[in-house]
């Protein structure tokens, strides 16, 4: 239901697992997401808790039968970014990090985007995940979608223990996800501006659970109310910077940044947000018309056409102001920061934004 954000580094969804978490200036978890924690301590705090988390959603997913152990720890040693829980842990920063229910909040949500990958990749008829092959092709897609509803189960067992307002929290984003991707699915309906409707998918299929997750770290830290709804702001509106990053990444960047071929969503037809700029442009210029002609067609499969579409759009009008909405959101999410304390995880939050504003500059 909801993409990985890309690891600039690796595969669509991310490359290390604990292991990989070393530094905060380049290199490991934090490099690939550009995430930079001046303070040793806070690091300290918060690959303490990407850790424990860790080890726990390998326990957390065992079950009596041996084959749904396997099957439902495929995605979870298949290793990821644990952007999720990393925004729990940093939103803890700001109450108690240390607090007896982070963890077990930040598996919650894991668990949640896991479970949203496996019924993906159903979806998608995906060959490969993280590197590995997908749930789907390597069982069936009935045992991929029953793998993802086993994993929501798991998560709404952990947060039933940390209370009423988790479960109905974790509920919520799981109905916003789906309305998401009902909505994706579907597509805009007669008199829906693309655009705007492309915004809203992307807001529920990630935005709502990246939000959730920083609301969580601030709740379960005891952080105040007002720098509880900060976080959850800032969380839904850098989810949709990333992800609309990830689409810019697709057509502007080389394979080696991106971690995909350059082009992959237009080859498939997935009308992401440079294209459906192009396609609602009225540039009455030679360059624009001919792109419009091409993307009017849907998947551009033939390789001379896709090589033609991909050149038009890297010069295109339409990237340039899909770079611009990126970075209004970046932005947007610095802004709210603004109730939180001047502190050195305000600084990384802050530094992720700088990042997603960049990366497709």
């Amino acid at each position: 239901m909801v993409g990985d954000v890309v690891n600039p580094a690796g595969e669509r969804s991310g490359a290390t697992g604990s292991g990989g978490r070393r530094s905060r200036s380049g290199t490991g978890q934090f490099g690939a997401l550009g995430l930079s924690i001046a303070d040793p301590r806070v690091e300290s705090s918060v690959l303490g808790v990407l850790d424990t988390v860790e080890a726990d959603l390998r326990a957390s997913v065992a079950s009596a039968d041996p084959f749904v152990t396997e099957a439902a720890r495929h995605l979870v040693e298949a290793g990821g970014k644990r952007f999720r829980p990393l925004l729990v842990a940093l939103g803890a920063q700001f109450g108690d990090p240390a607090g007896p229910e982070v963890v077990p909040a930040a598996v919650v949500m894991e668990l949640t985007h896991l479970a949203t990958l496996y019924h993906d990749d159903v979806m998608d008829e995906a060959a490969v995940r993280r590197g590995a092959p997908s749930a789907n092709s390597r069982w069936t897609n009935s045992v991929a979608i029953l793998v993802g509803d086993y994993l929501f189960a798991r998560a709404a067992d952990i947060a039933a223990d940390l209370g009423p307002e988790a479960v109905r929290l974790q509920a919520r984003t799981f109905a916003r996800l789906v309305h998401g991707q009902i909505a994706e699915t579907v597509g805009p309906r007669e008199g829906d501006d693309p655009v705007g409707h492309y915004l809203q998918v992307i807001g529920d299929k990630t935005g709502s659970l990246i939000a959730t997750s920083a609301r969580f770290g601030g709740m379960f830290g005891g952080a105040a109310p007002e720098h509880i709804e900060a976080l959850a702001g800032y969380g839904e509106t850098i989810g949709v910077a990333f992800q609309l990053s990830d689409d810019l990444l697709d057509i502007a960047s080389e394979s080696i940044q991106s971690g995909k071929t350059p082009g992959t969503d237009l080859r498939e037809g997935v009308p992401t947000l440079p294209v459906l700029y192009a396609l609602a442009a009225d540039d009455s210029d030679a360059a624009s018309v001919r792109l419009r002609e091409i993307l009017a067609t849907g998947p551009v499969t033939d390789d001379a056409l896709h090589a033609e579409a991909l050149g038009l759009l890297r010069e295109s009008p339409a990237l340039k102001r899909a770079r611009e909405t990126v970075r209004s959101y970046a932005e947007e999410a610095r802004t709210r920061l603004a109730p939180l304390p001047e502190t050195p995880a305000r600084q990384a939050l802050e530094s992720l934004c700088d990042f997603v504003a960049d990366r497709t500059s």
